[in-house]
């Protein structure tokens, strides 16, 4: 039976969060989007703020990852229930499927995020009745050795990635964030990076290395190559537009990227 229910989106990919709402509003007409987080500590405030029933919140996140927040968000008087989405391989989905909590693999299908509000409207009704019905009512499920397990299958197979790099503008050597950087592009003997401002400009800076060298020390799940000469920064796409000829394309501050026609996979059901 389907119910009233609010919910939190907390993901640091903005087209996965759309995409999420989007599905959600398909298979589970009656649960409101209360809010949605690109940061764990965004979500935590947002959490407090609008006490939902339910977090589908991401592992991966930057100033608080999704490990780190469901240990917070269990300390809390009444804790929303939780859906993981996850790209973790099928061994670590197993510690998932051994667990209280549900959980969703990227890319996210329908079929499994219906089977996912399914689980989560029983779970409502329990905690429904064991509220009209104190007596009955079953202590919440300890997750704490799922969090464990997580972090450690994480720990032992999370790649180094780069954090920082360092580009030239002029004569002066900038040290840049990854995390601040919008877009790469290639030239004949350089790269170019472009990062956004506090204006919501972007500045142009150099770097003397090869994209397909580049690209081996960014995180895929991040950055994806959307034309042989460019590489985005996934959190930073506004919209994906598609012409009548088929022609797709990325808008990024105002910038009008093309998508190659190999790369056009990358945006399946998004």
């Amino acid at each position: 039976m389907t119910q009233f229910a609010t919910a939190i989106i907390a993901d640091d990919e903005p087209l996965l969060r759309h995409h999420l709402n989007r599905s959600l509003a398909e298979v589970w007409p009656e649960l409101e989007i209360v809010a949605s987080a690109e940061n764990g500590k965004e979500a935590w405030l947002k959490i407090n703020e609008h006490q939902p029933n339910v977090v589908f919140l991401d592992i991966r996140m930057p100033e608080l990852n999704g490990m780190a927040l469901a240990k917070k968000l269990k300390k809390m008087p009444t804790p929303p229930l939780i859906v993981f989405i996850t790209a973790y391989d099928e061994y670590a989905v197993k510690a998932f499927e051994q667990s209280a909590v549900d959980y969703l693999l990227k890319p996210i299908s329908e079929s499994r995020l219906q089977t996912a509000c399914t689980k989560l409207q029983h779970q409502l009704s329990v905690q429904q009745s064991e509220q009209k019905h104190p007596s009955n009512a079953q202590s919440q499920p300890d997750i704490s050795a799922l969090i464990q397990q997580i972090q450690q299958l994480s720990t032992q197979s999370e790649p180094q990635y780069l954090t920082w790099i360092k580009a030239s503008a002029g004569d002066d050597i900038h040290l840049i964030a990854i995390s601040d950087v919008i877009y790469f592009k290639a030239e004949d003997k350089y790269v170019s990076v472009f990062k956004r401002l506090p204006n919501n400009t972007a500045q142009e800076y150099i770097i003397r290395t090869s994209l397909k060298e580049l690209l081996a020390q960014l995180n895929p799940d991040s950055f994806w190559q959307i034309h042989r000469s460019t590489v985005v920064n996934v959190a930073t796409i506004e919209k994906v537009k598609k012409d009548l000829a088929g022609r797709m394309s990325v808008i990024i501050d105002g910038q009008k990227l093309p998508v190659s026609r190999t790369a056009q996979s990358l945006f399946k059901g998004m």
